[in-house]
């Protein structure tokens, strides 16, 4: 909703009072909503409501619990001229709040990438191990589902391919097949893992893939989808590759047919 864009995360708490405080005051009577206008109003504060919790959902999770009740106090205070603390301070005690956040999300990715590296590495341990399981000088490894019968791609070519990408808890974080319709993209352009990994395959080949963090998108990962050290998993369905047009000789003369 473009309407509400806080640069610092706590200005959404103003939303909190439409059901809290009309709970305490009038909790039986439900809201008028018999007019455009007035389905808007409340349209409105649900919506800027639900920004809000979610944000407050987000500080539960850094461990910076917001009390409810002094949020809808500072509310109706600030509303009726009443509020306590000068708009000064509450600017200040806002931003700190944010510089807080930013503090807490950077010291729980440092934590998470280090599990997730931590992980990774004990996965793909086990996993090399498996039965059919065949792994890279570089430390992909892959497991061919169905074979293919047609040429193999080059770096260089332009590949069509349907896949599946999950994390190692299954979850499907990208996927061509839920799109319906496949990728078409050059092999170069794409993260290691896959640009080193289709060129095993043959036209036609489906392969399951294991892709190592630094083969993938690294410690940084790739937000908001990919947390930082992640080992990947694709299948990847090689249909059709599409070569490189060769570069025209400088001071050729086009050739005519007779």
């Amino acid at each position: 909703m473009k309407l509400f864009k806080p640069t610092l995360i706590a200005v959404a708490l103003l939303a909190v009072v439409g059901c809290q405080e009309g709970a305490k005051t009038e909790e039986a009577k439900a809201p008028v909503l018999d007019t455009e206008i007035q389905k808007q109003a409340y349209g409105l504060g649900a919506s800027i409501g639900s920004y809000m919790q979610r944000n407050l959902d987000e500080h539960d999770k850094l461990g910076l619990a917001l009390d409810k009740e002094l949020i809808v106090r500072g509310f109706v205070d600030s509303i009726n001229d009443k509020a306590v603390i000068e708009k000064e301070e509450v600017q200040a005690l806002l931003a700190n709040l944010e510089q807080i956040m930013k503090t807490k999300k950077q010291e729980m990715s440092v934590k998470e990438a280090k599990e997730s590296l931590e992980f990774g590495l004990k996965f793909l341990e086990d996993n090399a191990k498996k039965d059919g399981v065949k792994v890279t000088e570089s430390g992909i490894q892959y497991l061919v589902l169905t074979e293919g019968a047609g040429e193999k791609p080059v770096a260089t070519d332009t590949v069509k391919v349907h896949y599946k990408g999950t994390f190692l808890n299954g979850d499907t974080f990208d996927s061509s097949y839920d799109r319906g319709e496949p990728a078409v993209f050059p092999l170069n352009r794409v993260i290691r893992g896959w640009t080193e990994g289709v060129q095993l395959m043959s036209v036609g080949a489906k392969f399951k893939f294991t892709i190592p963090s630094d083969l993938a998108y690294g410690p940084n990962g790739n937000p908001p989808r990919i947390p930082g050290n992640s080992v990947l998993e694709f299948e990847i369905e090689l249909l059709e590759i599409q070569k490189a047009e060769p570069a025209p000789q400088v001071g050729a003369q086009p050739s005519a047919e007779k």
